[in-house]
């Protein structure tokens, strides 16, 4: 993994903060990001010893041998153990871990206090990556990620159809207009987004069908709450050999001039839209250097003539004056 995939992964996986044994196994599964959850994974009674050995651990060096990048998930704002989380682990961060998961982000407000308490002068910037899971917070995640305070955020389709009322169901209807304003408004403020959690963990059918459904609406990256869904979401986040070839055709077209793929005329939006999905590659022999270089060199040049041939193509046809 790159150093910096982390800040835009493709893989989020879940680790009770109960259970931190699993912090030395975590690596086989090789998942982007790692969140120790004080959470949803905590029983309310255990909230106060989970956080407690949670801080003992991070400063007995837990994470010594860990290869993954790790983040704690603190409670939401406005529960009683939130303030406490990040005083309690305030320290480590981002010494020992890089940040923070802040669920059920609904107002600028609370997470102008997560920074207040997580960055510091000389220091990196604290990794906060938001969650995405109420009513409000949909309602109001343009604003709360064009605010700059949230490096990355997940979409919970769990909660929020609790917050809302409603009910879930296995075809998710009810969630894809919140779906894709999260991922829609995550775009325009240019922060990585990450599609819900997939629940049937033994059907790795369905969550590569989820998976490639978000890819399509625009997220990055999966919610993982079991280490068998890290691989199954890496490989579903990976454009097909279909879709490869498909681009590199539209790379050969654009290159010669003004064409077709596939009955379709080839303009500046299916150069960018190739150009994203080889990029996708990137890491990967897929993708050789050579390409990586042709598209860092000519796409501004092919894309500015694609453009320029396309208004050509619309002026209005003027005949002769007889």
């Amino acid at each position: 993994m790159s150093d910096e995939r982390w800040r835009a992964p493709r893989s989020l996986l879940f680790v009770p903060a109960t259970k931190l044994d699993l912090l030395a196994k975590v690596d086989r599964w090789r998942p982007d990001l790692v969140v120790v959850d004080l959470e949803d994974a905590v029983h309310p009674e255990d909230k106060a010893s989970a956080r407690r050995d949670l801080a003992a651990a991070l400063g007995d060096g837990v994470l010594a041998d860990v290869v993954s990048i790790v983040v704690i998930r603190v409670n939401a704002p406005g529960t009683p153990w939130h303030v406490d989380d990040l005083e309690a682990l305030g320290p480590y961060i981002p010494i020992i871990v890089p940040g923070v998961v802040v669920p059920k982000a609904e107002a600028i407000a609370p997470l102008l206090y997560v920074r207040d308490r997580l960055d510091r002068p000389g220091a990196p910037r604290a990794y906060v990556l938001g969650g995405i899971e109420t009513a409000l917070g949909v309602a109001d995640s343009r604003s709360l990620l064009a605010s700059e305070l949230l490096d990355a955020v997940y979409f919970g389709a769990e909660d929020y159809i609790s917050d809302l009322g409603g009910i879930r169901t296995k075809e998710g209807d009810e969630v894809a207009v919140a779906r894709t304003l999260v991922a829609l408004h995550a775009r325009l403020a240019g922060v990585p987004a990450l599609d819900q959690a997939y629940l049937q963990l033994a059907d790795h059918e369905g969550l590569a069908a989820e998976t490639a459904q978000g890819r399509a609406l625009g997220y990055i990256g999966k919610i993982c709450i079991h280490p068998g869904q890290v691989g199954v979401v890496h490989e579903a986040q990976r454009p097909s050999g279909e879709e490869v070839e498909h681009a590199r055709r539209v790379i050969d077209v654009a290159a010669a001039g003004v064409g077709a793929v596939d009955g379709v005329m080839v303009d500046a939006v299916h150069l960018r839209m190739a150009e994203q999905t080889l990029r996708r590659l990137e890491g990967s022999q897929e993708i050789s250097a050579a390409v990586r270089a042709n598209l860092d060199r000519n796409y501004a040049g092919l894309a500015a003539g694609l453009a320029t041939s396309a208004s050509v193509a619309e002026r209005p046809h003027r005949g002769r004056k007889r």
